[in-house]
């Protein structure tokens, strides 16, 4: 058996003893929910708990909290976000609660990413739905100061229009960094490490509002955990390779040349958000090999075989461009 959490082997089907005590304090918890998903549950039982909408506005979610009896949805004090197979128009949808648990464990277990707890878990009637546990709650579940880089910026649908979450530049993102964070040294290579991430894992709707700080109890703030990752261009292969641009004054001369972002591109952000010339190098080295621990993890999700294939080869072709490099105007 594998774990529904970190994939790894385990003896029963479920959750092994590390990702219970992660993600449930060490309870024991049933990988299948006490109830039916929304798509088969006829009664009243999902009104009026839909929380926030994401992942290109289709993909639903709900608030959930740990009784007892096991987890229960919840419109106050919620500890987790439940979010079923979304419905809409882009492809392969009933992959997407795979994609992102696969991605965000890409992330924790290869790149080292803190990552709030989460895992894969089904409703009654066998969906599968992405569980993670909430990072901005404390345990007598008060609320951890957090805010997104939109509202840092104070930038709203009211002042920039329906897209002010593509409106800035991940370079500006840099900038408020520097200007909020007191640790920015830190925090920015923090930062320009999830931009590789993103861009070599194919997470094309990584804008504004999937960026935040959250206080820490010394009363600074940091870069958050990451959240909402996942290979978007599974569900929509036309979907931009990034959902902001690298450079708030446009594209360079090897982007305009090749028509995507390359090992330059990346090495002059690195150098504009301050980050140290050998660092930046050797970030981005980081994300240049073609990973015999990433392919283990893609085979052991809980993608559908030809989505696994899929996803690698998005993958692998990111690494291939992020070994283009530019000189003298030459690829």
């Amino acid at each position: 058996m594998i774990c529904y959490g970190c994939f790894k082997e385990h003896e029963q089907e479920g959750y092994c003893k590390k990702c219970l005590k992660e993600l449930f304090n060490g309870k024991k918890v049933s990988h299948i929910l006490p109830f039916n998903s929304p798509a088969k549950e006829d009664s009243t039982l999902y009104t009026d708990l839909t929380t926030k909408m994401s992942i290109s506005g289709v993909q639903v979610k709900y608030s959930v909290r740990l009784e007892e009896g096991g987890l229960v949805l919840t419109e106050k004090g919620g500890q987790y976000i439940l979010k079923p197979i979304p419905v809409g128009q882009f492809k392969n949808l009933d992959q997407a609660p795979a994609n992102e648990h696969l991605t965000m464990q890409l992330a924790k277990q290869i790149f080292k990413f803190s990552t709030p707890p989460n895992a894969i878990i089904y409703f009654q009637d066998g969906s599968p739905a992405y569980l993670v546990k909430r990072f901005d709650v404390n345990p007598d579940g008060s609320k951890i100061q957090q805010e997104d880089f939109a509202q840092i910026a104070q930038v709203t649908e009211e002042t920039h229009g329906k897209n002010y979450k593509y409106d800035l530049s991940y370079e500006e993102i840099g900038l408020l960094i520097k200007q909020h964070i007191p640790t920015y040294k830190i925090e920015m290579e923090k930062f320009f490490r999830l931009l590789l991430f993103n861009y070599v894992f194919s997470n094309g709707d990584a804008h504004v509002k999937n960026f935040s700080a959250i206080q820490t109890d010394m009363g600074d703030y940091v870069l958050s955990p990451v959240y909402d990752l996942l290979c978007t261009c599974i569900h929509s292969p036309s979907e931009s390779d990034t959902a902001l641009t690298l450079f708030k004054d446009g594209f360079s001369e090897a982007y305009n040349a090749q028509g995507f972002y390359t090992h330059f591109d990346f090495l002059s952000l690195g150098k504009k958000l301050g980050i140290i010339d050998s660092r930046v190098v050797r970030i981005i080295d980081e994300f240049r090999g073609e990973s015999s621990e990433v392919e283990d993890l893609v085979s052991r999700s809980f993608l559908k075989d030809d989505i696994k294939k899929l996803y690698s080869e998005f993958q692998l072709d990111k690494v291939k461009r992020l070994k283009m490099e530019w000189a003298d105007g030459n690829i």
